[in-house]
C-alpha cells in the first residue's frame, strides 16, 4: 500500500467565502476520524486569489476512495456545491521522500 498525497483547490463564488470556508472547516474534525486520514488540512491563498486548497495524506487509494463517499465529504459537497465558481480541482500524487525525513515529506 503507497500512500496518496491529495492538493484539491476550491473556488468560491464572489460573497461566497466565508460560507464555504466555514463548511470547510465545520466537516474537517468528522474528515479525521475518517479510517486512513493522515493528513487533511485547510490553507487559505494569499493576495487577491480567494481559492482555498486542502492538502490530504490518505494511507492508500482505498481509504481516499472510502473519503469519497463518506458522509462528511458528501454532506460538504451538497453544501458548498452550489456556492462554487466552478467544480473541485482535486490532483493525486504519490510522495517522494527526500532530505530530511520530517521535512521532505508531506
Amino acid at each position: 500500500m503507497s500512500e496518496v498525497i491529495v492538493v484539491a483547490t476550491i473556488s468560491p463564488k464572489p460573497g461566497e467565502e466565508q460560507a464555504v470556508r466555514d463548511a470547510v472547516l465545520a466537516a474537517i474534525p468528522e474528515v479525521h476520524g475518517e479510517p486512513g486520514c493522515g493528513k487533511y488540512a485547510l490553507h487559505e491563498a494569499t493576495g487577491d486569489s480567494t481559492d482555498l486548497v486542502m492538502i490530504e495524506r490518505w494511507e492508500s487509494f482505498e481509504a481516499l476512495a472510502t473519503h469519497g463517499g463518506a458522509p462528511a465529504l458528501t454532506a460538504l459537497g451538497k453544501k458548498i456545491g452550489p456556492l462554487l465558481a466552478g467544480p473541485l480541482d482535486v490532483k493525486t500524487f504519490s510522495p517522494v521522500p527526500a532530505g530530511d525525513a520530517d521535512k521532505g515529506a508531506i
